[in-house]
């Protein structure tokens, strides 16, 4: 069984206990999903973070999706806690930037994608509170491209890639595979986020 480590990183109140929820929650670890809000998130299970409905401490929790045994990390968001943070990632294999489509990308947002850089890690962004309404899928995108670079949309449709030429932009190697097949690989594109 292969395995994974993942942190999920991100500024405070983006979201990144409520998708740790969910995610275990579809991993089977959980029977219904807890809520900061409520305190009865599995990962904010001390009392001081319960208290303030915020993360104070990392935390992790480990669950089977097919042949990958992840163990799934709940860092701090708020930048008192940054160290706690941080010291996660020398056991990450890659890490989940939550960004807040609402409130859009925050200081400790960029320092967080900063540290991943210096960690070598690949990172995936997920973007959370996109049922608010105030910006567009466009303009989150837009956001995230100007402030990280090259990012791309992981869209499938019927088990292909959308945006594969967008993928295939941003490496020659890649380039050369859809202009010669018209469609990128799984192994290709994992290769190309491994990379960063």
């Amino acid at each position: 069984m292969k395995k994974l480590t993942a942190g999920i990183i991100a500024h405070v109140d983006a979201g990144k206990t409520t998708l740790a929820e969910a995610l275990l929650y579809g991993g089977g670890i959980l029977r219904s999903q807890g809520r900061v809000d409520k305190k009865d998130a599995l990962l904010d299970d001390t009392e001081i973070e319960r208290e303030r409905g915020i993360t104070v401490f990392s935390s992790s929790a480990t669950f089977t999706a097919g042949e990958t045994r992840i163990t799934l990390l709940d860092t701090p968001g708020h930048v008192d806690f940054s160290p706690e943070a941080e010291r996660v990632f020398t056991v990450l294999d890659a890490a989940i930037l939550v960004v807040s489509a609402s409130e859009g990308i925050q200081a400790h947002t960029r320092t967080m994608w900063s540290l991943t850089g210096s960690y070598g890690l690949p990172v995936f962004i997920f973007v959370t509170k996109c049922d608010l309404g105030r910006r567009t899928k466009n303009e989150i995108m837009a956001e995230l491209c100007s402030e990280f670079g090259s990012c791309v949309d992981m869209e499938r449709a019927d088990g292909i890639y959308t945006n594969a030429e967008k993928i295939a932009e941003s490496n020659e190697e890649l380039l050369e595979e859809f202009v010669s097949t018209g469609a990128l690989c799984d192994r290709s594109i994992a290769e190309a986020v491994l990379r960063r």
